[in-house]
């Protein structure tokens, strides 16, 4: 007897041998060349992305802004309960590495035939005491079951893992969802700014030409000038008296995109318009292509993502061996609810299992789970090498926009100071008779769009500013996200992610 149950399981150890290996898996795509050394035309100066939102922005209003539209963007409360759910499926799959255990009670009655095995077994059952069977016999029972999967091939732990690192991910979407808030308001807020010096540069010039205007029309009654001059010089006032309704209306939507983005409804934005010509940010520094990696949030969650997407993979795989459960009950169980529910050992019922089991014949589900995890393993890995490509362009570009728009800034500010001279020296000649009308009006024309064209330059210089400062990274990295410490235990036990990408990633983690 001995010797064929032993050699029933042999013959299932061999049986489950071809259910032990996965099936060979496509490539993973090959290594690219590294990121760059450095960027175009930068220093080697530590990135400015480790300056925090509240050191970069120095106006109040705009920072008290930044802070109300972090407590109240509805996109960004949407976006922090699913991270909730993020973490609910982290603690969930920390808790399937561990045994479940159930407490559970139950009452039933039976009535057996006498002819059957359980009623013989009843007629020739002795109760001591002289007691005598219930008719029919009633079942009690308070049972506590035990059942474990033992994670012998870390699937559990692999899905866990994964879970942390979606989790983490998710804390770094938050993190890339506020720089491009912050980003947004500080543009808009520059934005409505130039809008009110705007206005101001045209109120001012529109009272100018109805000076101009008083002025041709006394030397129209003194015949110097005909009713053409008077009309040309009238149309040009109400020209721009109806540009400031225009801005005006652009003010008030640039406004309420604040209180939209603040979460709250419209009202006035406080704000400084004065100095907008003088304002400075502080000064960027990229520092090197590599800070990128650890600065830029979406980056760093494309890249735990990825990470997850390979502990999916070991996961996947792990389902083609065979799966060990434990199982155990102990209880009381009896006939009656006196004392004899509680009598041992003649109530007492256990028991213990254990079972191994691995897929033999029909392994397609398995097999395209796997296919499917090695699939997105690697859109992951094309994911983040694009992230990382697109983080590059980005910062090259809002680098040579910054360069660019600040000399363009500068001759533009010469332009407009020999504009401001060329209006003054306009009207001296016409009302010495020496200029044309047309000359005056072409002068102040241009004038004004020269001054409009420097605010909006300025406008765009800011925003470049910002721009760049969000592409580095910058903004989110000091604020504190809810839930990072709660998980640093879990993420300690987890494998990082630097040791894998190295072995798979085409970039370089090292400076």
């Amino acid at each position: 007897m001995k010797t064929t149950i032993q050699s029933l399981g042999a013959l299932c150890m061999l049986a489950t041998l071809p259910a032990c290996s996965t099936p060979q898996r496509a490539p993973l795509p090959s290594s690219e060349p590294p990121l760059p050394a450095s960027f175009p035309e930068s220093g080697s100066q530590r990135s400015s992305a480790t300056l925090g939102w509240r050191e970069f922005f120095t106006d109040p209003h705009l920072k008290s802004l930044i802070s109300t539209a972090l407590e109240n963007n509805q996109e960004l409360n949407i976006l922090m309960q699913e991270i909730s759910v993020s973490k609910s499926e982290v603690l969930e799959r920390k808790g399937a590495l561990f045994p479940f255990v159930t407490l559970g009670g139950g009452a039933g009655l039976e009535k057996v035939g006498r002819y059957t095995r359980n009623g013989a077994v009843e007629e020739g059952l002795e109760i001591k005491e002289g007691k005598e069977f219930p008719e029919p016999l009633p079942d009690f029972g308070l049972v506590a079951d035990f059942d474990w999967e033992v994670d012998i091939w870390k699937k559990l732990r692999n899905e866990r893992g994964a879970a942390v690192q979606r989790y983490l991910a998710s804390q770094e979407g938050r993190n890339f969802m506020v720089t491009h808030i912050i980003a947004e308001i500080a543009q808009s807020y520059y934005e409505l700014i130039a809008l009110d010096n705007q206005l101001s540069i045209l109120q001012r010039t529109v009272g100018i030409q109805q000076d101009a205007l008083g002025a041709v029309k006394h030397q129209k009654d003194a015949a110097k000038v005909t009713e053409l001059a008077v009309r040309r010089f009238e149309a040009e006032v109400l020209k721009n008296q109806s540009h400031l309704f225009e801005i005006k209306q652009k003010i008030t939507v640039t406004e309420n995109r604040l209180n939209y983005l603040a979460g709250r409804y419209p009202q006035t934005v406080k704000r400084n318009s004065s100095g907008f010509e003088s304002l400075r940010l502080k000064s960027l520094y990229a520092g090197l292509p590599t800070d990128l990696l650890r600065h830029r949030p979406d980056v760093v969650q494309a890249e735990m993502q990825l990470v997850a997407a390979g502990l999916d993979v070991k996961a996947a795989g792990a389902r083609f061996y065979p799966a060990l459960n434990i199982s155990a009950a102990l209880g009381l169980q009896s006939f009656s609810l006196d004392h004899t529910l509680f009598t041992t050992p003649e109530s007492l019922v256990y028991g213990v299992a254990a079972n191994i089991a691995a897929p033999l014949i029909n392994r397609s589900a398995i097999q395209a789970a796997y296919q499917g995890a090695s699939a997105r393993q690697i859109s992951a890995i094309y994911t983040y090498q694009q992230t990382v490509l697109k983080a590059y362009i980005e910062v090259v570009n809002h680098l040579a926009e910054m360069r660019n728009l600040t000399q363009s800034f500068e001759l533009k500010s010469q332009q407009v100071a020999a504009m401001s001279d060329s209006i003054t020296l306009s009207t001296q000649l016409f009302n010495s008779a020496r200029a044309d009308y047309t000359e005056v009006l072409l002068t102040q024309r241009e004038a004004l769009e020269a001054r409009i064209d420097l605010v909006e330059l300025k406008q765009q210089q800011l925003s470049a500013f910002v721009k760049a400062y969000k592409a580095l990274g910058g903004g989110a990295g000091h604020e504190a996200g809810p839930g990072k410490a709660s998980l640093s235990t879990s993420i300690s036990a987890s494998p990082g992610p630097s040791n894998f990408l190295r072995k798979i990633l085409p970039f370089r983690r090292d400076a």
